[in-house]
């Protein structure tokens, strides 16, 4: 008997407008035979983006698309929508891009864009996360894998990954902690939706859960 065809790796863009960890965790995941997406390019919202020399030198291309250098947001986002047509993803990952994408923008990959947060939503949307957290009197915090819609980190939930708060922290302290949760998440929840296996797929799941402590 034949083996089963094996199903072609998705696609898969990641935009960044820092350092780049998280994409650094998609793209060591991507590196394994039985990972189901690999990583095409690396696209950023400008020019010293630490995350940008790293993606080079694991032989990924690289593109920059500064803000500044347009007029206006719709033509900040067409220049992207115009490289991308030419990629072609199937998938694409938001890895610290700071920046909201319009209904325009989504649309050609509405269902097909993914963010890590750092917080455990709906709590803690947009900025300052941690010390929100803090302020509330939180005894866990953590990051959460959505799919992104227009409305900020509005759309559904993925995965999710929590932290305990102690009692010490700080807004750093949490922050390192967490963002060891989203390197262990991101992957983990990219390979569920590649493979066509991601929670909200079974009824009796609708997210999953990695403590780290």
């Amino acid at each position: 008997m034949s083996p089963a065809p094996v199903a072609p790796r998705k696609r898969v863009v990641i935009f960044i407008s820092g350092g780049g960890s998280n994409m650094e965790t998609l793209i060591r995941a991507a590196q394994a035979p039985d990972y189901p997406a690999e990583i095409v390019a690396v696209f950023s919202d400008k020019h010293d983006a630490g995350g940008l020399a790293k993606a080079q030198a694991a032989g990924i291309t690289t593109y920059v698309h500064a803000r500044k250098d347009y007029n206006s947001k719709e033509a900040h986002e067409d220049a992207i929508l115009e490289q991308l047509a030419q990629i072609a993803p199937d998938i694409i990952c938001l890895a610290g891009y700071m920046r909201l994408l319009s209904r325009r923008f989504i649309a050609p990959f509405a269902g097909r864009i993914l963010n890590i947060h750092p917080s455990l939503l709906p709590l803690f949307p947009g900025l300052h996360t941690h010390q929100r957290a803090l302020e509330a009197g939180m005894k866990l915090a953590g990051c959460t894998v959505h799919l992104v819609t227009e409305g900020m980190d509005e759309g559904p939930i993925l995965a999710q990954g929590a932290v305990a708060v102690h009692n010490d922290d700080t807004a750093d302290s949490l922050a390192a902690r967490v963002l060891i949760a989203e390197h262990q998440l991101y992957p983990q929840a990219l390979r569920h939706f590649a493979a066509g296996t991601a929670p909200e797929k079974h009824d009796n799941l609708a997210t999953q859960v990695l403590i780290s402590v």
